[in-house]
């Protein structure tokens, strides 16, 4: 960037505030589009996926899945002894995926692209005018903001000031506690909670709510709990954390009176933005919303794009990504589709996976819906009786009847979440599940349960 007094306004095209994902694709794009454009970013570009979150966790899941494997031999293949080793994790999480949580080689990349990176914490502070630090940056055809989510911290009695985890701790960690108390029984809470437990951490999962993964169908909750049971961790549902003490290296968490002791303390209780301090009441939103409010192509105001996790869209980097190709096409003048979000899928990368697309059956019916519904057991499928040891799953498919397309679905089981393609594409594209039960399944594959799943398709 040209060098300017302190103070002095810069004009550029676009200001991308917050550089994860999507807001480095966006960015990126643009400048290779000849426009002139400033990232902004604060902490790491590229965002909380390739150093805290999607890429270093799946790595620690892959790494807990090869034990869970081999420990699975005796009475299918033979004998086998698992030792675990979680300093090979930390080192490929530090040497492959986050080269020591330095971002130099994405900053570079996003420079090579004709952009221009501004370190520090953007502030919108007048129309189309973000200051960060002592730079204004004035930008002609309008600001991008991309400034994601961080982690929740519940205001627990005794829990600030405490040496507790967020997933950021979690994926940086050197060693395996030997116990391991989870707040929180989502994707993230879940994920990490199984992963240790494989390493040889005594865990204990709490969950305010009464099941675990409670966005999903209640059939994932009961299965990802008798799973979990299983192998030893202990579930408490429907139980809250009152009070924090952190003592002779442990940690005391009372959860309704009784006390649950763990080395360390994973808060994984959700995610949180902080638009006030962005400063979107420059444009007449409100700074203590959850989210940002945008049109179809991603627009939140007059010269102002929203992307990412603070749409209240998806907390997913594919959300955001989807996002970023939108607004980048809206700035650009360029046509395409607006933004559908009837099929966006997830995956919870457990053991089994947990994949779902579109609607559930709950939130099918809430909206008035018609709704059939069918589902199958792995195990009763011709693969999961051959695949036997780690078999666990269902296919659970929502219909709205009245236009006999599906419009939800859940794939639970081994490779869930790739599974999950075929469904996605089912709901995205409204095929007619009369179409889907006359087609062509792959056997002996997992998902040749969803052929069956449509069969049983039945009124409740």
């Amino acid at each position: 960037m040209a060098a300017h007094k302190a103070g002095e306004p810069h004009e550029v095209d676009v200001v991308v505030v917050g550089m994860g994902p999507g807001g480095e694709d966006a960015a990126g794009r643009l400048a290779e589009a000849g426009l002139s454009v400033v990232g902004v970013e604060a902490r790491l570009v590229g965002g909380e996926c390739p150093y805290y979150g999607c890429v270093p966790t799946k790595m620690m899941i892959r790494a807990s899945d090869l034990l869970a494997e081999g420990r699975r031999i005796p009475g299918m293949a033979g004998d086998a002894r698992v030792a675990a080793d979680w300093s090979q994790v930390a080192k490929r999480i530090r040497e492959e995926a986050t080269d020591s949580w330095d971002d130099r080689v994405s900053a570079e990349r996003f420079e090579d692209r004709g952009g221009r990176l501004v370190r520090g914490y953007g502030r919108i502070t007048a129309p189309g005018e973000v200051t960060v630090g002592d730079r204004v940056l004035r930008a002609r055809r309008g600001i991008v903001l991309n400034t994601g989510t961080e982690p929740a911290v519940p205001p627990i009695d005794g829990l600030e000031g405490t040496p507790f985890w967020t997933n950021r701790e979690a994926v940086e960690t050197e060693t395996v506690p030997a116990s391991l108390v989870v707040l929180g029984g989502g994707a993230i809470g879940t994920e990490m909670a199984q992963a240790f437990s494989r390493f040889g951490s005594r865990v204990t999962v709490v969950e305010s709510r009464d099941r675990l993964l409670a966005v999903e169908e209640p059939e994932a909750c009961d299965l990802l709990r008798e799973v979990f049971e299983r192998e030893g961790i202990t579930v408490r549902t429907g139980a809250r954390a009152t009070a924090v003490r952190h003592e002779d290296g442990a940690f005391t968490v009372d959860v309704g009176g009784e006390p649950i002791i763990g080395e360390r303390l994973l808060v994984a209780t959700g995610r949180r933005t902080r638009l006030g301090e962005i400063g979107v009441g420059v444009y007449g939103l409100d700074g203590d919303a959850r989210s940002i409010e945008v049109d179809e192509r991603m627009r939140a105001a007059d010269g102002l794009w929203a992307i990412g996790d603070i749409t209240g869209k998806g907390a997913f980097t594919h959300v955001s990504m989807y996002q970023a190709d939108i607004a980048v096409r809206d700035i650009l003048g360029e046509g395409g589709p607006a933004a559908d979000y009837r099929a966006v899928s997830r995956v919870t990368f457990t053991d089994p996976e947990v994949g779902a697309v579109g609607l559930t059956e709950a939130q099918a019916r809430e909206q008035g819906l018609d709704v059939r519904t069918g589902s199958t057991p792995i195990p009763e499928s011709a693969r999961g009786w051959i695949h036997k040891a780690g078999n666990d799953g269902f296919i659970k498919l929502v219909e709205d009847a009245d236009r006999g397309v599906l419009i939800g679905a859940t794939s639970a089981g081994p490779a869930g979440g790739e599974v999950l393609g075929a469904l996605s594409v089912a709901v995205h594209a409204e095929v007619p599940t009369e179409r889907l039960q006359h087609m062509i399944y792959a056997y002996p594959t997992f998902h040749r349960a969803i052929g069956v799943a449509v069969k049983n398709l039945s009124a409740r």
